[in-house]
């Protein structure tokens, strides 16, 4: 009995050892090194050194001179602690009240009647920071508007930040909205802080 409890004993420390510290170590050590912004959460900070979120997190802007975001579930709005969908099936009526109220006021402050998708419906996860290339050109009157500058220069801008699907087939083409905004504030420059 005792060498079976040895036995057992040794197994358990052994493999508590190996996969419950050393291979998240080493996961973990190969990670910093080789993937540190990522490891990190994808941290962006401002030019003062001030974390203002993470390119993995979706933001709720609502200024005109910024991409809005597509709507969340998650708590109160990119709530992280609270992520999760709202769970309303295709036919529910409180899903088609909330597409409705929000495809309102998106036509209102973009003035389009075709929207694409994602401007009126939540991410599985209600945190996702990437908008359709279609709802972030959708956008570009209103920022040029808001910004008073050429709407093809919001455009240009934007063209440039559309990130292609991972080695070209996994995903879609998407627009990092809180990287967009930043880089409108960098080219077109306010007076507005960025908002934290």
């Amino acid at each position: 009995m005792f060498a079976q409890l040895r036995a057992a004993v040794v197994s358990t420390v052994l493999f508590t050892g190996l996969f419950g510290v050393a291979y998240p170590l080493g996961v973990t050590g190969l990670a910093q090194v080789l993937f540190p912004w990522q490891a990190n959460g994808s941290l962006v900070r401002a030019a003062n050194g001030r974390i203002i979120g993470s390119a993995l997190i979706g933001q709720p802007f609502a200024r005109p001179e910024y991409l809005h975001p597509r709507p969340s579930a998650a708590g109160n709005g990119y709530d992280a602690t609270s992520s999760g969908g709202s769970n309303y099936g295709p036919l529910s009526a409180d899903l088609a009240k909330r597409v409705a109220k929000d495809a309102k006021a998106v036509r209102a402050a973009d003035g389009k009647p075709d929207l694409p998708d994602d401007a009126v419906t939540a991410s599985g996860s209600g945190l996702d920071p990437d908008i359709s290339p279609a709802y972030a050109l959708l956008q570009a009157d209103r920022i040029a508007a808001a910004r008073r500058i050429d709407p093809n220069a919001v455009r240009r801008l934007i063209a440039g930040r559309i990130e292609n699907p991972l080695l070209g087939f996994i995903g879609q083409p998407r627009v990092n909205v809180l990287m967009a905004n930043l880089a409108l504030d960098a080219a077109f420059a306010k007076a507005q802080p960025h908002p934290a």
